[in-house]
């Protein structure tokens, strides 16, 4: 049987970070499918369009990753449709396992078939967040050690304009 994995995130940015994880998942998993999802609750740099077409180009060295676009749904039954038994999210600090967890065990009770599979961030990459990324570039600070090259150009251009 194929071990299916979702990622699901805004990416907004995809950094490098969000890159480490897929490389790693893409070890463990036959397939891993990055969704990119709408967070209703942040305010977007890219359209879902911009970031599932940076994410591809950040990615596209890996054979078993493919990247899909949802702005609706949950993502348990998402993962359902797309065969995934297993969502994997990064853990970067406590915070985030906190966080992290109590979804887990909500993911688990509304759908027991799908598994929450945590990565720790790699160290250099623990402090690295799509917030603090926009807010540093936003005063047109380097963020290019945090992104992938295709990122860092289109992330340039957006605070170009």
């Amino acid at each position: 049987m194929k071990k299916i994995a979702l990622f699901p995130g805004s990416f907004d940015p995809f950094t490098s970070g969000h890159l480490n994880t897929v490389e790693r998942a893409a070890e463990l998993f036959d397939e891993v499918i990055v969704g990119i999802f709408t967070n209703t609750t942040k305010k977007s740099l890219f359209t879902i369009d911009e970031k599932v077409t940076l994410a591809e180009e950040a990615t596209e060295t890996l054979v078993n990753v493919r990247i899909m676009a949802q702005s609706e749904g949950l993502t348990v039954d998402i993962a359902d449709k797309l065969g995934a038994k297993f969502l994997i999210r990064g853990i970067r600090n406590i915070t985030d396992y906190e966080y992290e967890k109590n979804i887990a065990f909500m993911n688990a009770k509304l759908n027991s078939k799908v598994e929450t599979v945590f990565l720790l961030a790699d160290e250099k990459y623990s402090n690295v967040s799509s917030s603090i990324i926009k807010e540093i570039a936003k005063f047109q600070g380097d963020v290019s050690s945090f992104v992938p090259p295709c990122v860092n150009q289109a992330i340039v251009e957006k605070y170009r304009n």
